[in-house]
């Protein structure tokens, strides 16, 4: 089993930055185990589905959103089993909650970023 908790969410005027945190634990995800899961950042805003944001995978190779892309970077530290997301020049369209999965199967509960002014 993984645990996987985001934090690093909250309120942001446009412009602004964050950086979220995808932190995995639990039998499934100790030791090295960690470094064996690709990481997605997913967010769903009121009255919209699930979309993807990014993904790392376990070589550092990464892949973004088109509407992220150049704003956003996903980063990895293996050592921590933690993921992040550093979230850059915020707009309004980027106001959701953010959910985090480690592998195929393992969700967070998700980490409200609003942006407004």
């Amino acid at each position: 089993q993984v645990q996987v908790v985001e934090s690093g969410g909250g309120l942001v005027q446009p412009g602004g930055s964050l950086r979220l945190s995808c932190a995995a634990s639990g039998s499934s995800a100790s030791g090295s185990s960690f470094t064996t899961y690709i990481i997605y950042w997913y967010r769903q805003a009121p009255g919209k589905r699930r979309e993807f944001v990014a993904t790392i995978t376990t070589g550092g190779s990464t892949n973004y959103a088109i509407s992220v892309k150049d704003r956003f970077t996903i980063s990895r530290d293996n050592g921590k089993n933690t993921a992040y997301l550093q979230m850059n020049n915020l707009n309004v369209d980027d106001t959701a909650v953010y959910y985090c999965r480690v592998g195929s199967a393992y969700w967070g509960q998700g980490t409200q970023v609003t942006v407004s002014s």
